[in-house]
């Protein structure tokens, strides 16, 4: 690489990357100097025209580095792996990650839309963010990897939809009830625990002993990573110290089953074997088991997590404040919890009508003053 004099002029000489040789002139030696300068930077760094690391770096690449740095987090195996799944699926792992272009990932996140859950159903905004917004991390984290230039997802508007958080759906003591008649006996105990803690269900299926002492349930692993405690009630410290008798020692999770019984728990005989009872299992999954009892029991348009919705909403309806709720539940702001500000309302005007007819013997019993005619005439005076 070199810096001559040319007439009047300056003129870079050098070759680039591809052994071609460069000569450019300028009217001034330090505007030549500067411009031979940035052309070194880039050959060193590899950003020289076409040499950019993200014409070469593969999808495939930045999702292994993805997964390697990633797969410590407890939403990975519950959700992640599945979306870099479908990532490589529909790019493919030999795309290059510079033809991932804003436009494709706008047409991936129209793809999501259309595309059917196993039961035949359209997803929900909720899940298409979710997915969406770990494909925006991926490129994001290749970007500070320097797998790639820029994120693609930076060049137009927000690829996320917005989502409508006001659902509230909670149950009634009538099918709170018959919810808990439909429960088989493992599943049960964690629809009680659910609904006396307002704990998440990934929180109730790792549950340790070790983490319930001095009548506190003492929680390290939340979604928002900070520590909180709940207090344990009378009906879940009983629940607690049958199951704890039943499981006997050795067992270190709450909610478990016996090896040789159905995970979700069918309340049959247990066929008998030989040698030592083996150490009961823990509860990984209960979608089916509760996804049936729900319709046992005739309740419709429920989840899970509205569980923690119900134990949030007779908490308020019963007299406690958001603050209190809001301790519990985990939440670092208040947001989340003005959907019960019109449980507190009407548990008010409930409260109210238990007046009732309180004063209604009084107003029967108010004397009604007679107008004499003389006063009648006087005011029909008056008024003339």
């Amino acid at each position: 690489m070199a810096i001559r004099k040319r007439g009047s002029g300056w003129q870079i000489d050098y070759f680039d990357p591809t052994g071609k040789r460069v000569r450019k002139s300028f009217a001034k030696k330090k505007d030549a100097e500067a411009e031979l300068g940035k052309r070194v930077s880039l050959i060193a760094e590899k950003r020289y025209l076409d040499v950019k690391r993200d014409y070469t770096t593969m999808l495939n690449e930045v999702l292994a580095r993805y997964e390697e740095n990633y797969k410590h987090q407890a939403s990975f195996l519950n959700s992640k792996c599945h979306f870099i799944e479908n990532f490589r699926e529909y790019f493919g792992n030999e795309t290059r990650l510079e033809n991932i272009k804003y436009m494709e990932l706008e047409t991936y996140r129209n793809h999501l839309r259309r595309k059917t859950t196993k039961s035949g159903g359209l997803r929900t905004v909720a899940t298409i963010n979710r997915e969406m917004a770990c494909l925006h991390h991926i490129f994001q984290k290749a970007a500070e990897w320097e797998m790639i230039e820029r994120n693609p997802f930076d060049r137009g508007k927000s690829l996320l939809t917005k989502e409508n958080n006001k659902r509230l759906r909670f149950l009634t003591e009538d099918e709170i009830t018959r919810l808990l008649e439909e429960c088989h006996k493992h599943l049960r105990p964690i629809v009680i625990c659910a609904l006396n803690t307002g704990m998440r269900k990934g929180e109730i299926l790792s549950l340790e002993w070790s983490r319930i002492r001095n009548g506190f349930i003492y929680l390290e692993k939340t979604k928002n990573n900070e520590a909180r405690q709940i207090p344990i009630n009378d009906t879940l410290d009983k629940l607690f110290a049958n199951m704890r008798r039943a499981q006997g020692p050795g067992a270190s999770h709450v909610f478990t089953f016996a090896k040789g019984e159905h995970k979700l728990g069918v309340d049959g005989p247990v066929r008998e074997r030989k040698g030592p009872a083996p150490l009961p299992e823990m509860v990984q999954n209960v979608r089916t088991a509760f996804v049936g009892a729900l319709d046992r029991a005739g309740i419709k348009n429920f989840r899970f997590h509205d569980l923690r919705h119900t134990f949030a909403s007779h908490m308020v309806m019963r007299g406690a404040s958001l603050k209190d709720l809001q301790e519990l539940l985990g939440h670092k702001s208040m947001s989340m919890l003005l959907r019960y500000t019109h449980l507190t309302q009407e548990h008010k005007k409930k409260a109210v009508n238990l007046l009732q007819g309180l004063t209604a013997i009084a107003e029967k019993a108010a004397p009604v003053t007679k107008v004499s005619q003389n006063e009648k005439s006087r005011t029909s005076v008056a008024v003339k």
